[in-house]
């Protein structure tokens, strides 16, 4: 029996811990068979980003047509598109082929605090990307910066962030609590009227690099092999606190570390 496949369209990360390496590292850790599409090269490690290449749009989109003409991609996972001509071409892209899954992760900056979307772009993706997402996984900052509004500091203000990003087109939100404080990091699940509470406890670690990108991949993974969404997130959302409680053992870097991928083979 063939393998689920999972698409996954984002950056390239040359250190190996985030980006497209996490993404297909996650596909493989969740049985699904990765493709990739590469929307931009980075020159960076676990300190940070030194340079950013954007792949020409029309080579992106020529990416993907020739997986989607080939391969049975069950679920799209979207991570950095770094620029608006890329979001504008990718809309294109999804439009054309028409994919049933998608989950977004709306990535803005990297954990070490470099920009990896261009502020011209943030409107283009809520306007033309969100209304076609299974799925959208902002962290705190990120959706307060896709509603123009200050980063949420209590559940109310989460639950109501949730609820606007909703009204964007999505036909579902995760809101990532890992940037918010206290003994728990607490995610936030909203699909039709329903929000639900993913409580983990808060790891104490550096080694989070990639978090965001594995845990949306992990997801997308889920998708792909048929799980219902909540079903999808509580699965990935157990994977990730398991692959963050590792990553101090792999000893990679001197920055940000990444989070252990395999965990689970060890």
């Amino acid at each position: 029996m063939a393998l689920p496949v999972a698409l996954t369209i984002a950056g390239s990360d040359s250190s190996g811990g985030a980006g497209i390496q996490a993404d297909l590292k996650t596909f493989a850790a969740f049985g699904v068979y990765g493709a990739s599409a590469i929307t931009a090269l980075t020159a960076q490690n676990t300190r940070g980003v030194r340079g950013i290449h954007p792949v020409p749009p029309a080579f992106v989109t020529a990416q993907i047509d020739a997986v989607f003409d080939d391969l049975d991609v069950k679920a799209v996972k979207i991570g950095m598109l770094a620029k608006r001509a890329t979001i504008e071409a990718l809309a294109a892209s999804l439009s054309r082929w028409k994919p049933g899954l998608i989950v977004l992760d709306p990535v803005m900056v990297a954990t070490s605090g470099d920009r990896l979307l261009s502020t011209d772009a943030v409107s283009v993706l809520r306007e033309r990307l969100i209304p076609k997402a299974t799925l959208i996984t902002p962290n705190l900052p990120e959706a307060a910066a896709l509603l123009g509004e200050a980063v949420a500091s209590d559940e109310a203000t989460i639950r109501s962030q949730g609820k606007k990003l909703l009204a964007t087109g999505a036909r579902a939100v995760l809101i990532k609590g890992g940037h918010g404080q206290g003994a728990e990091s607490i995610d936030y699940l909203l699909i039709g009227s329903s929000v639900i509470a993913l409580p983990a406890p808060r790891i104490a670690t550096v080694n989070t690099h990639g978090t965001g990108c594995s845990l949306s991949s992990a997801i997308a993974a889920g998708l792909a092999k048929g799980e219902a969404l909540e079903q999808a997130v509580r699965a990935a959302k157990t994977w990730i606190s398991a692959a963050i409680a590792a990553a101090d053992g792999l000893g990679i870097g001197h920055g940000h570390g990444p989070i252990h991928h395999f965990h689970g083979f060890d």
